[in-house]
């Protein structure tokens, strides 16, 4: 049954959100200024490291000893663990592989606070085992308890944690004055990994070290496959936002698009088949927008998985990409439907034009948009590896 209140409902949440993510901003901001903080650069930042762990030794890259804790959803196995393998032997704790579901109203009742408890227990096992070199996590406030770091903080061991949607989520829900996302537990890490550009000062206001590094790709599954492209565009990714609203412009115009994903009729792809479409179509479709939140963009995985499969990247334009691509050589990108329509009908009828831009990109991402790549930085910022 078609609910007539829908959409007014979404655009007040979108209203609300706008709302609180300006108020955010701005409260930060005033913070960063009261304080008088300033954004260091790299060199500055490893230094601040270097001196909380004096005695430490860097490695040869390939011997360290690493505990990584993060839930597997579809993309991480696929990506983190076969990076951090690059650097030494992995001992991964998924507390959804140990049965702990992160949802509803149980975890939070409940299933955290056991979820915390085994963690703890197994980290502490495994120390005992034997001495880890960093402990890497990909975690929030929703899942991990600001009391759970601190106790893990008291091993001495390095700690490092990626957030990759600041951008809506550094603070993000609040249940009993606890913030779901990194508000609350950045503090307890060395290095706090964001992928969104304008969190650091946030970072920096509360008591944290951020570095800005955007997300990455796996070539050892983003890779050219030898098909034919007997697709024009086509789009991999959920469904909201403008999506649809852009794409049925497009089949409007005379564009047919083939999207997969969630929310979409044809639904999602596995891995080996999402990446088979990149080598199918002749143009791969992006967008840089953020959930429910008109007008904020920041990168997204697909800005580096789809050149480095191989794909003709022609995305949102906004800041951020430039500073990791060379607009029009490397990738492409567009400003309204407009601007959009008329890119495809380019890059369609000059195909040999398409292709240079398309190899272009692919090199790019191949030689600076690695996880191993992102992972080598964090790492010897840490001074963890020689």
């Amino acid at each position: 049954m078609n609910d007539p209140l829908k959409p007014l409902r979404r655009r007040l949440r979108q209203y609300l959100s706008r709302r609180r993510l300006e108020r955010e901003r701005i409260f930060y901001l005033r913070k960063f200024k009261e304080q008088g903080l300033t954004v260091p650069d790299t060199e500055m930042i490893s230094v601040r490291l270097r001196e909380r762990f004096p005695h430490l030794s860097p490695k040869p890259k390939g011997t360290l000893k690493i505990i990584a804790v993060y839930r597997h959803f579809n993309w991480e196995d696929y990506n983190l663990l076969p990076a951090l393998r690059k650097f030494g032997t992995v001992r991964h704790f998924d507390w959804s592989k140990e049965g702990f579901r992160d949802e509803g109203r149980s975890w939070r009742e409940k299933e955290k606070w056991r979820m915390n408890e085994a963690l703890l227990e197994t980290i502490d096992s495994w120390v005992k085992e034997e001495r880890p070199d960093v402990v890497f996590m990909y975690v929030s406030g929703e899942t991990v308890e600001p009391a759970t770091l601190q106790q893990i903080r008291l091993y001495g061991i390095p700690m490092v944690n990626l957030a990759l949607n600041d951008k809506e989520h550094f603070v993000g829900k609040i249940r009993n004055g606890r913030a779901f996302g990194a508000r609350d537990i950045c503090r307890f890490f060395d290095l706090s990994w964001t992928s969104t550009e304008d969190a650091v000062a946030k970072y920096w206001v509360e008591g944290a070290i951020p570095l800005y590094l955007p997300e990455g790709a796996n070539p050892d599954i983003h890779k050219p496959y030898a098909v034919d492209k007997t697709i024009d565009v086509s789009f991999v990714g959920q469904c909201y936002g403008n999506r649809k609203e852009v794409i049925d412009a497009l089949k409007r115009r005379g564009i047919q698009v083939v999207a997969f994903g969630v929310g979409w009729p044809r639904g999602p792809l596995p891995v080996e088949e999402m990446v088979k479409l990149y080598s199918m179509s002749r143009i791969n479709l992006g967008f840089g927008g953020v959930e429910g939140h008109p007008g904020a963009y920041c990168l997204k995985g697909r800005d580096f998985e789809v050149p480095m499969s191989g794909g003709l990247y022609l995305t949102e334009d906004h800041p951020e990409l430039a500073r990791v691509y060379k607009i029009g050589e490397e990738i492409m990108t567009y400003r309204g439907i407009d601007d959009l329509e008329q890119k495809i009908r380019y890059l369609l009828s000059h195909p040999e034009e398409a292709e240079a831009i398309r190899q272009r990109g692919r090199a790019r991402a191949l030689t600076e948009h690695t996880w191993e790549a992102r992972m080598e930085k964090v790492f010897r910022l840490l001074g963890l590896i020689e």
